[in-house]
């Protein structure tokens, strides 16, 4: 038997011999371990979806992705496009009974834009002002129009703290965020679990059906499967592709397929420390070279069963933005040698690579070190824990990251955390005036065509420089027990917890 599988099955059936878990725990999968739960500073996808049980947002998505009012009941933007007044849901508490008003939404938007260690600065940023216009009225005062903003508040920008929780707290309210979801933070033993508890006076209370959630990490998804089809889990987020057959096989669990906004790429270190100097970071010809080399269709095949979508954007060639001007390239290793001899750099060309340690991602690395070695490229596969992995980019210490995005509602902020002068999650320190620019033009758009056509300056400029090789888009692949009632997966793949039961 398969070590990985033998290690899974012996460590479900362990937990299966424990004591019953009461009906009143949902338990669910998780392939990584979040980096942290305060949702200002926070930058995981494992750590939105525990944060989506603990902090509601003003706005939501539903499976179709249509915006949703949560906390906000409504928004309105002026005529100028620079002034958008949201009306908030009256009768909302906190988890440590303190009241949700106008007062706290001016706080939460205003620790996301000044706080040093903030991620959401780059969603916020054109906010110029929060006024407070009554109790339940808050007023959005713009630098300029700017269209994604009410999408921006349906994910961590717009979930809600505790102001008071925050200033009596300080640096250690990450320890113990306090928002206004269905959950409050319970406990957290790093890389083992974290568990909630449910919040008594949390506003749409009827649609919560458990006392608590805890959430495991199990990077493995072989291990996180064998858990769930033993009954030591509900719920589990990213199956291997190639254990689809093994679900749809097993009468107790139940299998999820659906599209994502997710993309994965190969992010390029061009300007963060010392690591930057190297010949692809420092010449655009070995970084089209290297881009020449790969197959994406091929890695879709190879490792995840065709069941992904190859691609060489931020969004999917199926994505209404994808720039058909700019469609997926054929593999040239002829092309990707002439260009290296063009760039004057002589093979073999050593750098290192930065995966986090998933078994599905290695493989990919490991698929992108056999084509690339063909053209003279000798790629460094070095694994990493996840969180690790992301602190690791923040230092810069990295020359190639091998580092997914979970995506987001508007295409703006697929592209500009990650490229945008100065961003949170511009791990590689490019910075483009042109690309900016376009940025910034795409931003005043409401109507699609204007807003497309800044958006083929935006790929045209990523296209140029290369700093981001894209390869492909993740279909949403869970799994859930057939006990589990009421589940339903946007693709944003947040899992929420409301109208979720369990049956006897």
């Amino acid at each position: 038997m398969n070590a990985r599988i033998l290690l899974g099955a012996l460590f479900a059936a362990a937990v299966a011999a424990s004591p019953a878990i009461a009906q009143g725990t949902l338990r669910i999968g998780l392939a990584e371990d979040p980096d942290n739960l305060d949702p200002t500073t926070a930058g995981s996808y494992v750590g939105r979806i525990v944060l989506a049980a603990m902090c509601d947002k003003l706005f939501d998505i539903d499976e179709k992705l249509n915006i949703v009012p949560q906390l906000a009941l409504s928004h309105e933007t002026s005529a100028d496009g620079k002034t958008v007044t949201i009306k908030l849901r009256p009768n909302v508490k906190f988890q440590d009974g303190e009241p949700f008003n106008a007062e706290a939404v001016k706080f939460t938007l205003e620790r996301g834009l000044t706080k040093d260690d903030s991620k959401r600065k780059a969603e916020l940023s054109q906010i110029d002002k929060v006024e407070v216009a009554d109790p339940l009225t808050v007023r959005l005062l713009l630098k300029a129009p700017f269209s994604p903003l009410i999408a921006q508040l349906t994910d961590r920008a717009g979930m809600m703290v505790s102001p008071k929780a925050v200033k009596e707290a300080g640096d250690k309210f990450v320890n113990k965020p306090i928002c206004a979801g269905p959950f409050k933070f319970g406990d957290r033993v790093v890389q083992d679990h974290i568990t909630l508890e449910r919040f008594a006076d949390y506003w749409d209370k009827d649609r919560i059906h458990f006392d608590r959630v805890t959430y495991r990490p199990i990077p493995d998804s072989t291990v996180r499967l064998a858990n769930l089809r033993a009954g030591a889990l509900d719920l589990i987020e990213r199956v291997y592709a190639t254990d689809i057959p093994a679900v749809r096989s097993d009468s107790k669990v139940k299998l999820f397929v659906g599209p994502s906004l997710m993309y994965t790429g190969l992010t390029i270190n061009l300007a963060n420390t010392e690591k930057a100097k190297n010949p692809l970071a420092q010449n655009v010809k070995v970084r089209q070279a290297l881009d020449a080399t790969i197959d994406r269709e091929a890695i879709n095949k190879v490792v995840f069963n065709g069941e992904f979508v190859a691609g060489n954007q931020f969004q999917a060639p199926t994505n209404p933005y994808y720039i058909e001007k700019f469609p997926i390239p054929k593999r040239d290793v002829e092309k990707a040698k002439a260009l290296l001899k063009e760039a004057g750099v002589t093979p073999p060309i050593t750098l290192d690579l930065m995966v986090p340690n998933r078994a599905d991602v290695k493989q990919v690395a490991e698929v992108l070190q056999a084509m690339s070695a063909e053209a003279g490229f000798d790629l460094k596969i070095r694994l990493t824990e996840f969180a690790t992995s992301l602190d690791e980019a923040v230092k810069g210490n990295f020359q190639l990251y091998l580092i997914g995005w979970s995506g987001r509602l508007d295409p703006d902020q697929n592209v500009i955390n990650h490229l945008g002068c100065n961003t949170p999650f511009n791990w590689g320190k490019y910075c483009n005036e042109t690309l900016q620019a376009a940025l910034s033009e795409e931003r005043l758009y409401t109507d699609m065509p204007r807003r497309k056509a800044a958006f083929g300056k935006v790929v045209a400029q990523i296209e140029a420089d290369k700093p981001l090789i894209y390869l492909y888009h993740e279909a949403l692949i869970f799994a859930y027990s057939t006990k589990l009632q009421g589940y339903k997966q946007p693709p944003d793949g947040i899992i929420r917890i409301q109208d979720l039961k369990l049956a006897p």
